[in-house]
């Protein structure tokens, strides 16, 4: 086992870990404590978050757990987690330059006073596209839910510090699932999608990480290939995973934000409005403002 720690207080804007983890714009990680989004769970992050990554970061799958305490993000790990903790969670991000830039209106102060420190993710391409494509008419435990067993189902497992921990399934493994089997998970409708994405993906056909440096709305069409995905979900994909920090995912939260403060943003598709919140947020950051509004307006709670 390796371990560390990362100065959060000396972070430009700060850090909460439970506030970036919780929010609804991640299904990579789970509470050690089983008490993911639960209205009366420990507050500020304190308890263990884990996570187990694909080879593609560092060739092997690895298992990370982390927690917040005191300024300090400790972690155990399989390898040394202090960088890929910084890429995951964003940690480089400054977030007080961000705040600084995007509009001073009512309803992002008060988002971003309410959960200060909260980052958005950099979530692996895949695990956030099939997380995305089930997450339709969700509320953000049950999706939560969906991803864990899904890992348990059909993914590697992983052993660390005596404990057994469940990788999310590669698009092969998803692949070689039967529709069946996939509904059993509780996907439903969803699972003919969730198969013909992953087999789209194991064939070498496509895979979501080919959109990252597309021109954003190119990048958008490229991710509506895949089985499932409409302009929202390819947007949660590009802000949570991609590194498309304007993008504004329009869902029933940010419908109901815009009819109520930004009606003048709504112009009856998805793609215009997308364009006129994105530019009312302030563009470059729109998704960071976005985070922030939907955790605000859904109370931070399930």
């Amino acid at each position: 086992m390796k371990t560390g720690s990362i100065d959060v207080d000396a972070l430009a804007g700060g850090f909460d870990l439970q506030a970036t983890l919780e929010s609804g714009q991640t299904y990579s990680w789970h509470r050690a404590d089983g008490r993911m989004y639960e209205q009366s769970s420990v507050a500020g992050g304190s308890a263990w978050y884990v996570t187990v990554l694909p080879p593609a970061f560092t060739g092997e799958r690895e298992v990370i757990r982390t927690r917040q305490t005191d300024g300090r993000l400790d972690w155990e790990a399989t390898t040394d987690a202090t960088d890929l903790l910084t890429h995951l969670l964003r940690l480089d991000d400054d977030l007080d330059a961000i705040r600084e830039s995007v509009p001073d209106e009512v309803l992002i102060e008060r988002a971003f006073d309410s959960y200060d420190g909260l980052r958005l993710v950099r979530d692996p391409p895949f695990v956030s596209l099939v997380s995305f494509i089930c997450s339709a008419q969700m509320r953000v435990a049950r999706i939560h839910g969906m991803q864990r067993t899904l890992a348990r189902e059909f993914g590697s497992t992983v052993e660390f510090d005596g404990e057994t921990y469940h990788a999310f399934p590669t698009p092969a493994q998803l692949a070689a699932a039967a529709e069946a089997q996939l509904r059993e998970c509780s996907l439903g409708y969803r699972a003919p999608y969730v198969e013909r994405t992953a087999e789209l993906v194991a064939s070498g056909d496509a895979h979501p990480e080919s959109a990252r440096g597309r021109d954003f709305e190119d990048a958008r069409e490229y991710l509506k290939q895949f089985v499932g995905v409409g302009d929202k979900v390819a947007d949660c994909v590009l802000l949570f995973a991609l590194d498309y920090l304007e993008a504004v995912p329009l869902d029933t939260w940010l419908r109901r934000a815009i009819a109520e403060h930004y009606p003048d943003c709504d112009r009856g598709s998805y793609l215009e409005t997308s364009r006129a919140i994105r530019e009312r947020f302030g563009g470059e950051y729109a998704g960071y403002v976005q985070t922030y509004v939907f955790h605000h307006l859904r109370g931070g709670v399930e």
